[in-house]
């Protein structure tokens, strides 16, 4: 079981927390450190206001050293498809080849009112999405001295040498997830290294990690070839009262808690909890962290559970 940190800074964090995270996470020896890709808060007035995901992890690129980096996830809407695979091409090897790139359609309609993003229909952001992921990995994997032509419904290109390369061959890892029945599987079987369900319940994970199996199957690619994850809000605590603790402070009922999420409780309950969802497939866990000031609560979790669970 893998175990990475998952923060929402849109909901209020400046660049200085989300370092500080980051570089918590690393010494205490979660995978890695990823972001969201929002603009707007949704729920509270989000001061400091929003930092851009690929400027915050740019940075967080040369102020850590083993830690992966990503983005859970960009938004296909917010960045035209060239500049993106520059973008993150960039990070990819301003961090030594640490980021693993999660991608979506984008779905949260205030923010893109309230910054001037274009907003299409859900149907033509999931063809805008497919359009993105054939560019953005036709331009990374175009062999040096070549160049890249693309012809699309939306987007087109001409004559592009595709550089920058990113660092990692032939291209960051790959991270699409979502609950779609048909497209979703099929694009994460052609595309994607990880598939990921955010934030429901054991039922509805095995119901979609198994169309992903199936297309990945039908797909030709190895069983093994895709990773399963899953993304929980985290409130732990070494006892009953500093869980209750950790809930209020971000804003959730503690009984709430308990019936989304694995991830609530002492350790030894969350360690217990977490046992049918292992079963179900999930190999890599996200901690959606809310409270970024709390850093003994990422402590905590890496003594209590994620060292108890490499010890089995």
């Amino acid at each position: 079981m893998d175990f990475r940190v998952f923060v929402e800074p849109q909901q209020g964090a400046s660049y200085a927390d989300q370092l500080a995270v980051a570089k918590a996470a690393e010494s205490l020896g979660y995978s890695a450190f990823f972001r969201s890709d929002h603009y707007l808060a949704m729920s509270g007035d989000g001061l400091p206001g929003p930092t851009d995901s690929w400027v915050t992890l740019g940075a967080l690129a040369r102020e850590t050293s083993t830690i992966r980096l990503g983005t859970m996830v960009t938004s296909a809407t917010f960045r035209h498809p060239g500049p993106l695979a520059i973008s993150v091409a960039q990070v990819d090897e301003m961090s030594g080849g640490r980021v693993d790139f999660g991608v979506g359609a984008g779905w949260f309609e205030e923010e893109h009112q309230a910054y001037a993003i274009p907003f299409p229909p859900l149907g033509e952001r999931f063809d805008r999405l497919t359009e993105q992921l054939e560019i953005l990995t036709g331009l990374w994997t175009t062999p040096g001295g070549q160049t890249f032509d693309y012809s699309g419904e939306h987007y087109s290109i001409v004559n592009s040498p595709g550089l920058p390369k990113p660092a990692q061959d032939p291209h960051p890892p790959i991270v699409i997830g979502g609950k779609g029945a048909k497209r979703t599987p099929a694009l994460a079987a052609r595309f994607a290294s990880e598939f990921n369900v955010p934030f429901d319940s054991l039922d509805v994970i095995k119901t979609q990690f198994g169309r992903v199996a199936d297309a990945v199957a039908a797909a030709g690619r190895p069983a093994d070839s895709m990773t399963y994850s899953a993304c929980f809000v985290v409130a732990a605590g070494k006892d009953d009262a500093e869980v209750a603790r950790r809930a209020n402070a971000i804003g959730r009922e503690l009984d709430e808690l308990r019936t989304n999420t694995p991830l609530v409780g002492t350790p030894a309950q969350i360690v217990d909890r977490l046992g049918p969802f292992i079963e179900a497939g999930v190999q890599r866990v996200y901690l959606q962290v809310l409270d970024l000031a709390d850093l003994d609560h990422l402590e905590l979790f890496a003594d209590g559970v994620v060292a108890q669970l490499r010890r089995q």
